[in-house]
Formats: structure tokens, C-alpha cells, sequence
């Protein structure tokens, strides 16, 4: 759990509600979240876990990943629920002008704006960046695409894995003579929720000095190219082609992964220290003084011979106490968990990074702060759970409300 304040229909609930608990670093901060699928919501939920109020304005067929499953949670897919607690939704239909001055109104006194349409639709719709910034000068409006809307691939749709490919992250991952492989996680997209976290905050920041809002460009192709390190540093210096290694480090040895009797377990030596203490705990004292393996460099380039000496010493350990051992005796190692073995883990519990509402379970925030902690505090909305009030907030009257569902501006059930 966490002691970051409830939502209540309105909003964050006001910090002194609940006295000595903060409502967030990023209390009274309002954003308006016109994201799908992964990297612009994995950006708000961070944003809403730390104290921003989040009005997700979904289209009128839902945010796609609602329907990304099985598993589901009473309709909703996990999905959906991975990346959108701590929000309000409200689906609205942009492609109509009402629809449009709904958004300009919630946009009045925000201090966020982001979105993932193609690059020029919300031109199109006169909604773009040049029209907004004149109208709400303070707003920092951060758009999230593919490939930006300049040079040669500008303005085409960019996913993941596309990318992943696309900027040579698959060509690095998998094992040696397996050919690119796809990174388990996607790691594209949420590297794309980070950096635009960052931006966001970073142009809020500026805006204390400036009084000025300003454009955030995010694309997954500029952070899926910023996740290539120490590949392209490698390539950089020496003008070689980075390859697959599988789980050996490029630049680095021992730096991999090694079977014990119980489980397999990774061990890293970062430095000449780390490697004398690790062959002097192993009992490997003569390793220290083999040429073969004197420095990191010769420890690289006679990977292969370190690695067969060093399985047969650690075929018949015990993995998990082993690494207990060697981490008390301040050795990187630790043993290689399944994804059900790492979030039932007693330091994963000890570092609150599941957070569960109800029958509500997820990753919690990361983000450790002392004075205005924050994480999971409501769970991810349904589908324009909070239309209704969402508009109220924002000065609507019941007759108002009432003649935007009735022209279907205000969607209250999903079109398929």
C-alpha cells in the first residue's frame, strides 16, 4: 500500500484531509491525457502516482488495450490496468468540432498536455501545438509518436517492436547465431513514457523561471536510439558492428550467467578488486594470478576459457544461498527469479513495489520520496467512469452534460 492521498470523484483528494500525509510531489499539477496503448499512459501513471490530477479523455472506441487479454479483471484487460491507475476517464469524440471545445474547456487552468495522434491530426482539427500555446501560453504540451513529424519517416505510425528493430536493439539481444530477437518487455515504449516524464518536468521546471509553457517532441525512435549503450559507444570507437552476446557482457568479464546445482545465477565483477575477492571467495585464488585473465581486457577476449573454469566450480553450489553469501560479502551476484518468483520476494515486499486496492494488484512506483511519497491510489477507471463528473468540475450543467451524450460528444458506452 502507500501513503499517498485517495482520489476522490473530483480529484486528490486536499492534503489536509488526512494531516501528516502528502498528497504528492506533483499535487495540484492537472494533466490531460489524450494517450493509448503503452508509452503516453505508462507517462501519466508515473505523473498521477506522485500527486498530478489525470483526466484520460478516451476515443469513443476506448483506449485499445482495454480489450489486450486474457487475463481480465471484470472486463478490463490486465493491459489496461498495468499502466492506468490513479485516473479519471472520460471518453469524448474529438473527430467533432463540440467535441473539440469540451477539450479546449478542460484545458483551461491545465498545466499538461499530451498526446499520440499521428503527427498533424491534431493540426488538422486546428488543435495543434502553434493554435493551443496561443490560446493557454503556460501549457507544456508533450506529444508522444513514431518518428516525429520531420525527415524521412515523419509522420508514420512507429510500435515497439517495429522500432526495436528499426534502431538495432533486436540485432543486440538474444544469443549468439540466434539472429535478432525481440526484448521480452517493450522496452521502446516505456523508455518513451520515461523520457516524456522526464520532459514534462523538466519543461514544467523552466516554466517557474520562464512563465512560458513549451513543446515536448518525444518519439520512439529518438529513446529507442538512446537505449543503445555501450553498443553504440562500442561502435563509436572502434567502428565495428555490435552483435549479440547473449548474456556475457560486450565489455566486460565475468559479467553473465552461470548454472548452479539449484538455479541459475548472474555474477558480475566490475572491477580488478571485485575480481580478486570473487576468485578468493570461490577458493579460484590462481585464477587472479593466470595471465589469461589479469586484466578486464584479457578476462574479455578469454571469455570463453574463464567461463568453462568457472561453471565447473559452480555446478555443485547451491544458487540462492550462494548469492545470499556473496552479496553479505559485497559480490554482485543474484540468483535469476521467474517473473512470479520476483514479485512474491521478501525484498520486493520490503520495498512496497506491489500495491494492491481491493483485489487490485500491481507494480508499484519505484520513486522513493521522504516528504510526498506516492503510488497505486485509486484503481484504473472504466470506461468514462468519471464523465460525467469530470465536466461538472469543469462548470457544465446537468443540461449541458445531458445534450453532449445525447449528440454523442460524450460517450458513455464503447463503439466498436
Amino acid at each position: 500500500m502507500t501513503d499517498a492521498l485517495p482520489i476522490t470523484e473530483n480529484g486528490p483528494a486536499p492534503a489536509d484531509t488526512r494531516p501528516g500525509v502528502s498528497a504528492g510531489a506533483l499535487a495540484g499539477i492537472r494533466v490531460v491525457d489524450l494517450t493509448r496503448v503503452l508509452g503516453g499512459p505508462y507517462c501519466t501513471m508515473i505523473l498521477s502516482d506522485h500527486g498530478a490530477e489525470v483526466i484520460k479523455i478516451e476515443p469513443p472506441q476506448g483506449d485499445e488495450v482495454r480489450a489486450w487479454g486474457p487475463p481480465f479483471q471484470d472486463g478490463i484487460a490486465s493491459y489496461f490496468l498495468g499502466v492506468n491507475r490513479n485516473k479519471r476517464s472520460i471518453a469524448l469524440d474529438l473527430s467533432k468540432p463540440e467535441g473539440r471545445e469540451v477539450l479546449l474547456r478542460l484545458l483551461d487552468g491545465a498545466d499538461v498536455l499530451i498526446e499520440n495522434y499521428k503527427p498533424g491530426s491534431m493540426e488538422k482539427w486546428g488543435i495543434g501545438y502553434d493554435t493551443l500555446s496561443q490560446k493557454f501560453p503556460r501549457l507544456v504540451h508533450c506529444r508522444v509518436s513514431g518518428f516525429g513529424a520531420e525527415g524521412p519517416l515523419g509522420g508514420l505510425p512507429g510500435y515497439d517492436a517495429i522500432v526495436q528493430a528499426m534502431v538495432g536493439l533486436m540485432s543486440i539481444n538474444g544469443e549468439p547465431g540466434s539472429g535478432p530477437l525481440r526484448m521480452g518487455t517493450p522496452v521502446v515504449d516505456l523508455a518513451t513514457g520515461l523520457y516524456s516524464t522526464i520532459g514534462i518536468l523538466m519543461a514544467l521546471q523552466e516554466r517557474e523561471r520562464s512563465g512560458h509553457g513549451q513543446y515536448v517532441d518525444m518519439t520512439l525512435h529518438d529513446c529507442g536510439m538512446a537505449l543503445l549503450h555501450p553498443q553504440a559507444a562500442n561502435h563509436f570507437l572502434n567502428g565495428k558492428r555490435p552483435a549479440a552476446t547473449g548474456n556475457p557482457h560486450p565489455n566486460i568479464s565475468p559479467y553473465s550467467k552461470f548454472r548452479t546445482a539449484t538455479c541459475e545465477i548472474f555474477v558480475a565483477c566490475g572491477n580488478e578488486p571485485a575480481w580478486r575477492k570473487f576468485c578468493a571467495f570461490l577458493g579460484l585464488d590462481e585464477l587472479a594470478k593466470d595471465p589469461r585473465f589479469a586484466s578486464n581486457g584479457d578476462r574479455v577476449v578469454n571469455r570463453g576459457d574463464l567461463n568453462t573454469i568457472l561453471e565447473a566450480r559452480l555446478a555443485t553450489e547451491d544458487g540462492h544461498a550462494l548469492c545470499d553469501r556473496m552479496l553479505k560479502a559485497g559480490l554482485p551476484a543474484g540468483p535469476v527469479l521467474f517473473v512470479d518468483e520476483a514479485v512474491a520476494a521478501p525484498h520486493t515486499a520490503a520495498r512496497n513495489m506491489v500495491a494492491e486496492i481491493g483485489e487490485f494488484r500491481a507494480l508499484n512506483t519505484p520513486i522513493k520520496l521522504s516528504r510526498t511519497p506516492g503510488g497505486a491510489r485509486a484503481v484504473p477507471p472504466r470506461f468514462n467512469e468519471h464523465g460525467d463528473a469530470v465536466l461538472a468540475a469543469a462548470g457544465y450543467s446537468e443540461e449541458e452534460i445531458a445534450a453532449l451524450k445525447e449528440k454523442g460528444i460524450l460517450v458513455e458506452t464503447p463503439r466498436g
